[in-house]
């Protein structure tokens, strides 16, 4: 065989594992959440936490930092709040990190962050249905948070 002709065949061979192992990822990936099952908090009352069909985990309140729980009394208060300019506006979600929803549905709040220099990475957000979510990352990440725990 040719050295031409074998580097043919080895660039035919890639390509055909770079297909195989495109289709193999599509059809192997992850189904998206069931959204249509809500987590359930107390199967005795039948109560379910806001955004639990989101397919985010569920946090209790109580298990976030000290701070999430004072900004979620000053949320539930309406203030005020430590960063005026910043707490209270709307939250795009352009991460697509949330479930889709109308601009203007959530509302984001500053989470102290003890020892930074500015706001820190740490957010509340509400949504208009009563939802609440917390990202320690800055929107990396979220857990639905129960705040009845």
């Amino acid at each position: 065989m040719s050295p031409g002709r074998r580097l043919t065949f080895a660039l035919v061979g890639l390509i055909a594992l770079v297909v195989v192992g495109w289709f193999v990822k599509d059809n192997t990936s992850s189904a998206p959440p069931d959204t249509t099952k809500p987590v359930v908090t107390s199967a005795a009352q039948g109560e379910t936490v806001p955004g639990s069909n989101s397919g985010l985990d569920v946090q209790a309140l109580s298990k976030l930092p000290a701070e999430a729980a004072k900004t979620w009394k000053l949320i539930e208060a309406n203030g005020p709040f430590p960063y005026p300019r910043n707490d209270g506006v709307t939250f795009q979600n352009r991460e697509k990190r949330l479930p889709a929803k109308d601009s203007g549905y959530y509302k984001e709040f500053t989470v102290p962050t003890p020892g930074s220099p500015d706001r820190g990475a740490r957010r509340i957000v509400t949504g208009s249905q009563k939802e609440v979510f917390y990202t320690g990352d800055h929107y990396s990440s979220f857990v639905v948070v129960d705040v009845k725990k």
